[in-house]
């Protein structure tokens, strides 16, 4: 764990390359997060972050032997309610540093999407937590009621890799449980993400995709599901000049047609059946009610074979197939949300009444998906490794990896001729072992020469 006799070195040897390489200590002096005496806002920071990797939580770590090395459990509460500090510019900041990063691996002809979606934050055993309300969870089977908040994201994704970028932790006008604590100072940043809480979701997504647009995040698209796919905010978020790819359900929404206002339903009957696409069934141009051009496509449902969904994309120049594929993209942010709840503690970890504690951990909690997202992109991604194969590499699935490897190994040749015999002939022992435990389709295309010698 975390040291505090030696603040300089207080990460595990795993995160402190990473912490490093994504400059998490610059961005949150850029938010704010810092103190004037008394244990540093980073350190502090760095103390919560690393208690999910050390299996153990606030209580019990206060309750062993070493609890005598580390702050006292005020501190560490007076640094989650702090409402000065400006956690949703920290998220901002460091999300959309790591995704220019990510976004240095993806070819650039493909689609980056923003998502949007809710989840439930449970607070089924709290009486006195501040904005509390009574929620409905709509994706539940259960069609239950519960007491917490309904947790709005705004992600991005690149088809590899999620990023959450904002979110907000919404209360309720009308079913409201606990109001806003009067000690909050109005000027703090903490006042404006409450005032933000009794705001509807329509109402805050527009500010969350203009926030992300401004840090200079790109994404050429915007999925939502069928509870945020309605005309109103369509038209707030292709004002941006984004396109929204949604899925949309039958209500008394109506489409322009041939001069007619048609539902959903009248509508698929009235679309052209697309051929040789399995699954496809329909697809039609039409204009929406505000005047917006969209493209509806039909597909079969795979759980009731007999009934059909629709996916709406104010791009009409894309192909059926293509608005399908990008539309699946939306299913990143279901991931995120199940990893936060079940593997990083989001809801669990801090017990706390102020919601400034509620939006603090939530955002740890988050930071700690960007790191883990960051480095199982390293793993799995061979571009990550150097400058190397940044030369020799495109997309994996556009590389023509015959010729790269036959230039990785000419390149290795060069390096040898420039350095000591030793050195040289410690080099050329492990790349020939390496090359016999190659496949013997891969030896043929590599030199001759290097694997016979």
């Amino acid at each position: 764990m975390i040291d505090h006799n030696n603040e300089n070195n207080q990460l595990p040897k795993e995160l402190c390359s990473v912490f490093s390489e994504l400059e998490i200590f610059k961005h949150l002096r850029k938010a704010g997060i810092k103190k004037s005496f008394g244990f540093t806002g980073s350190y502090l920071f760095q103390l919560v972050f690393c208690l999910i990797f050390q299996h153990r939580n606030w209580f019990s770590l206060l309750g062993s032997k070493k609890a005598d090395q580390y702050p006292a459990k005020d501190a560490v509460y007076r640094f989650l309610n702090q409402s000065t500090f400006n956690w949703r510019r920290f998220l901002l900041s460091f999300s959309a540093s790591t995704i220019q990063k990510v976004d240095c691996l993806t070819d650039k002809t493909r689609p980056k999407v923003f998502i949007i979606d809710d989840s439930s934050f449970d607070r089924n055993r709290s009486k006195k937590v501040e904005l509390l309300a009574r929620c409905f969870d709509h994706a539940s089977q259960k069609m239950r009621f519960y007491k917490g908040f309904r947790m709005l994201t705004l992600g991005w994704s690149d088809g590899c890799t999620f990023m959450p970028i904002d979110f907000s932790l919404l209360s309720s006008k009308t079913s409201q449980i606990n109001g806003i604590s009067t000690d909050i100072d109005k000027r703090t940043s903490g006042y404006k993400r409450r005032l933000n809480a009794l705001q509807t979701a329509p109402e805050q997504i527009p500010d969350m995709i203009k926030r992300a647009l401004s840090s200079g995040i790109d994404a050429g698209y915007v999925l939502m599901d069928t509870w945020f796919t309605m005309p109103p905010l369509i038209k707030g978020i292709v004002e941006q000049g984004i396109d929204v790819i949604g899925m949309v359900k039958a209500t008394k929404q109506r489409y322009l047609v041939n001069g007619q206002l048609v539902s959903l339903k009248q509508l698929y009957r009235l679309a052209q059946p697309v051929q040789g696409k399995k699954g496809i069934l329909r697809s039609i141009h039409c204009v929406m009610s505000n005047g917006i051009p969209v493209k509806i496509v039909f597909i079969q449902n795979r759980n009731k074979k007999s009934e059909w969904l629709a996916i709406l994309s104010t791009d009409c120049t894309l192909l059926e197939q293509e608005i399908v594929r990008i539309y699946g993209m939306r299913w990143d942010i279901e991931v995120f949300f199940k990893t936060t709840k079940s593997l990083l503690k989001l809801q669990k970890e801090f017990q706390g009444r102020s919601y400034d504690g509620l939006i603090s951990h939530t955002t740890i909690v988050f930071s700690r998906y960007i790191v883990l997202a960051w480095q199982n992109r390293c793993n799995t991604d061979e571009r990550t490794l150097g400058g190397l194969f940044y030369e020799l590499c495109d997309e994996v699935n556009e590389l023509d990896w015959a010729v790269a490897l036959q230039q990785l190994i000419e390149l290795f040749q060069d390096v040898l001729k420039q350095t000591k015999s030793t050195l040289k002939k410690l080099i050329e022992n492990q790349l020939q072992q390496w090359i016999a435990g190659l496949p013997s389709y891969i030896k043929a295309y590599l030199p001759i020469s290097l694997c016979e010698s």
